[in-house]
């Protein structure tokens, strides 16, 4: 797997090329800005970008702006967002981008350096991960659509928006991957998901969180 890094914070930079490289990954750029992040996705072919949301320039949101902009280009591009904090409206932003391969987590959940991992590769495979911190925020935002899940199905949404397979969920709850398919298709009709529509329903779900009052 090909990584471009964008992060401003030497040590976490290098901390990142360090723990990627260790775990058998190739990190082909490593910049410290917006521009030579938009640079290295352009020149580099990577298979994921990892981003923080604040960088130079500005220091705003130059790194998420990097990001959408990269999927515009090429839809369905795989990227990774850093933030130091929980700021849902980026979190929001980002999903609304597009489906598949896509991830908003918290720059602490780096320490946990497995799951970090995990979440990389989820992301450049076409998955979604979303940050449990995000997840908890959103949970008081759900809005009608939300509120008609049963408590068992909201907590199979939480674990499908951090990432989870439907075997991990499974494993999570312990029930089998039969009833969590179950839960899932009660989850995508009664968001109102239909199997016709073209977009990820993984990650529509996940955004019925983002998009509630």
């Amino acid at each position: 797997m090909r990584v471009v890094i964008g992060e401003d914070q030497a040590l976490l930079r290098d901390g990142l090329a360090r723990i990627l490289t260790a775990y058998g990954e190739t990190v082909v750029a490593a910049v410290e800005s917006a521009p030579e992040l938009a640079a290295a996705i352009d020149s580099c072919a990577p298979d994921v970008a990892i981003v923080d949301v604040r960088l130079p320039p500005s220091f705003t949101d130059d790194g998420l702006r990097v990001a959408t902009q990269a999927r515009a280009r090429t839809p369905g591009f795989p990227i990774l967002v850093l933030s130091q904090h929980v700021e849902v409206l980026y979190a929001r932003e980002l999903l609304a981008a597009g489906e598949g391969g896509l991830g908003y987590l918290l720059k602490d959940r780096v320490a946990d350096v497995a799951r970090f991992v995990e979440a990389v590769r989820i992301v450049a495979a076409g998955g979604t991960v979303l940050d449990p911190d995000v997840v908890a925020d959103l949970l008081t935002r759900r809005g009608e659509g939300i509120a008609r899940l049963t408590p068992r199905e909201r907590e199979v949404l939480r674990l499908m928006a951090e990432g989870r397979a439907n075997a991990g969920i499974a494993n999570r709850l312990g029930v089998t991957e039969k009833a969590v398919n179950k839960h899932i298709n009660n989850i995508f009709g009664k968001l109102g998901l239909l199997p016709d529509q073209d977009d990820n329903r993984r990650v529509l779900a996940v955004l019925n969180y983002l998009e509630a009052p």
